[in-house]
């Protein structure tokens, strides 16, 4: 006999066994019964009908207006400004701002300084008086809080290129960098795979330094006109963050006894590693800041806006843009298409859609067709694994992820296609690479392995978001729940897997949620697993997850969580004004707990079945997914039909055991 993950001996219980231990047809409140299966009829309704006709679902990406405003600066930039889109941008921008003259990064949150200043900056680019009441208070604010000097870096830099900040009160960011051998400390490798591809060509912006004319003056956002730079004390030197002040010091004199000719070799070798890893599409990574800054980059090195990867890189920014009905234009940081087609695949066959349904089989075939079989940036850490995987975006061949590679098997899984030989080996392929992605802590990262360094957080450049990636419970989770499916519950990987998570559990009983928001949505993940892997609903961990989501339900029956979570764990871990998305994860995690005849299930159906609006859809503006931990947050705008539709589905058809392979 050998010791099982529960305390217990013998073997793991499959998952269709746990199941019949708490499959109890036991009665259910008739009325809340019926109003779940009117709520999935019309949730299912919808979200058929807004299927694109190439089999994928996409929702909008909302984020916040830094995104709008550093498109305009882009432009104005690079000498492409026109009329329509700067009053688009202004319309959108302008409509965000709150009745403090603030902007926030997230619906609800409180003003953000570097948020609020590139904001006033596009809309002085818009036209709009300094002195008008709107901007007149954005100005106060910004000068109450330290003004420009008190921004971030990142914020600091768009205003370098114009004159409003100076290069040399920046950190220094050597394009040598890219010459590192991946074993030296601050390797670009070091990082995870969305700051690499911002920090290469910023390195180029760094070692150029320039500046166009400014259009304005920003001397309203200095607290102090005459010294706009104050400096700042250095932190003590015996602290990581005193040390590599220091060490910046240090680049910038060796800035200017660096060889011109290895600092232009630097420059052009960065260069080649953007170009390489332009997608088919123009962009860079799927994702809009590194294409932004892989524009600016190679426009200083002298590729001017008509040379094929210009043209290129400009048009995939022009596909982040969603124009809306009142003229107004909004920019997408990222595109989400395989991760909401993946969702919505399983929201779907979990509500009862036949698993044969043209409509399945048409989004399966779409998703077959953008795994990805050819080696990225991943292969760095792994040279020897074969590639397959799934990326988050229409095109990101360098970097497919983790966690749409587990969640797109398990949609293919739920959907019966006429091509079953085709599907079968492409999940077998993308078992393979997430099995070997694998970190040596036994947990999976979104998008690397062991990206766990702790240097590249200390560097003063570094002041904005996560810049390493490293294994989250909520990745892990689903990792390990596509294991199980495919039937390696007992693979001593899998089992690594859930002994790390069982580590991570937090005192409360909940597991921190690094992609979404956010202690909810880690148990919302971390409880199915665990359930599917076959740990029984008596686990202690998984009784411990359940007394925590009981005490904090909300009155009203829903569940929802602050982003300021992330700051204060104390005081906003479960805590919330309820959403739709949110509720949905507590009731995934509570089914998959055996509670589905609890009275928290019950008023957590309710409020969602009560809060659905005729049409089949939710209305959810606060923002339950995550980017970076507090500093960067998503709306998307699909979370709230698909994860309702989700727990409501396994409500009321029981949960999604039959699709277990080998059962």
């Amino acid at each position: 006999m050998t010791a099982t993950t529960d305390g217990s001996t013998g073997a793991l219980p499959s998952r269709a066994a746990a199941a019949s231990e708490t499959d109890i047809n036991t009665p259910v409140a008739a009325g809340v019964h019926d109003a779940a299966v009117r709520a999935v009829q019309r949730a299912t309704g919808h979200l058929l009908a807004t299927q694109d006709a190439q089999g994928w679902w996409k929702g909008d990406l909302e984020t916040n207006v830094t995104m709008d405003a550093e498109d305009l600066l882009l432009r104005q930039f690079i000498g492409i400004r026109d009329e329509a889109t700067t009053h688009a941008a202004g319309l959108f921008i302008r409509g965000e701002q709150r009745e403090d003259g603030t902007w926030a990064s997230f619906y609800g949150g409180p003003g953000e300084l570097s948020t609020t200043i590139e904001a006033y900056v596009a809309l002085r680019l818009a036209g709009d008086d300094p002195d008008a009441p709107h901007m007149a208070r954005a100005s106060a604010w910004i000068r109450a809080q330290g003004g420009i000097a008190a921004a971030r870096v990142f914020t600091r830099i768009w205003l370098a290129l114009f004159g409003w900040w100076k290069w040399e009160d920046l950190p220094e960011l050597p394009p040598e960098l890219i010459y590192f051998p991946t074993w030296v400390p601050l390797n670009i490798y070091d990082f995870g795979c969305w700051a690499r591809q911002t920090i290469v060509p910023l390195t180029i912006v760094s070692a150029t330094r320039p500046v166009r004319p400014a259009p304005f003056p920003l001397d309203e956002l200095h607290t102090d006109p005459a010294n706009p730079n104050p400096l700042k004390p250095l932190a003590p030197m015996a602290s990581w963050d005193g040390a590599f002040q220091r060490l910046d010091k240090v680049l910038h004199q060796v800035r200017k006894v660096a060889p011109r000719r290895l600092r232009r070799a630097a420059m052009n070798s960065a260069a080649r590693w953007i170009i390489e890893r332009q997608e088919n599409d123009g962009c860079w990574g799927g994702i809009q800041p590194p294409a932004v800054y892989s524009v600016i980059a190679l426009h200083l090195l002298g590729y001017d806006l008509e040379h094929p990867v210009m043209r290129a890189g400009l048009e995939s920014l022009d596909r982040f843009a969603i124009w809306r009905e009142d003229g107004s234009r909004m920019i997408e940081a990222c595109q989400s298409p395989v991760w909401d087609t993946c969702l919505a695949t399983i929201a779907l066959v979990d509500a009862g859609v036949p698993a044969d349904h043209p409509q399945l089989v048409k989004a399966a075939d779409w998703m077959l067709g953008e795994e990805i079989v050819r080696p990225g940036d991943w292969a760095v850490k792994r040279p020897q694994l074969p590639p397959g995987g799934w990326a988050f975006e229409f095109h990101n061949d360098n970097y497919p992820d983790i966690d749409d590679t587990a969640e797109v098997v398990l949609a293919l899984r739920r959907v019966k296609h006429h091509d079953p030989e085709r599907v079968e080996r492409a999940i077998g392929r993308g078992v393979r690479w997430n099995l070997g992605m694998q970190s040596k802590n036994g947990a999976w990262g979104a998008f690397d392995v062991d990206n766990t360094s702790p240097f590249p957080n200390r560097l003063p450049f570094c002041d904005f978001g996560e810049v390493i990636d490293p294994p989250s419970a909520d990745v892990t989770a689903h990792v390990v729940e596509m294991l199980a499916v495919e039937g390696l519950s007992h693979d001593p990987r899998t089992r690594r897997g859930i002994d790390w998570l069982l580590a991570e559990q937090e005192p409360d009983g909940s597991w921190f949620g690094r992609w979404g928001v956010n202690y909810i949505y880690g148990t919302g993940s971390v409880v199915p697993a665990l359930a599917a892997a076959g740990l029984p609903a008596s686990h202690p961990a998984i009784r411990r997850a359940v007394i925590w989501l009981e005490k904090v339900q909300n009155d009203d029956g829903g569940w929802g969580e602050d982003l300021r979570s992330y700051k204060d764990v104390k005081k906003w871990s479960g805590r919330g004004a309820s959403t739709a998305s949110q509720t949905a994860w507590a009731l995934m995690a509570l089914l998959a707990a055996g509670e589905k005849d609890s009275k928290a299930v019950e008023r957590g159906v309710a409020w969602l079945a009560s809060t659905q609006r005729e049409d089949g859809t939710w209305d959810e503006p606060y923002f339950t997914g995550t980017g970076f931990p507090w500093d960067f947050s998503i709306n998307y705008h699909l979370y709230r039909q698909v994860f309702p539709l989700t727990a409501l589905g396994r409500y009321v058809h029981g949960e999604p055991f039959s699709g277990v392979k080998g059962d």
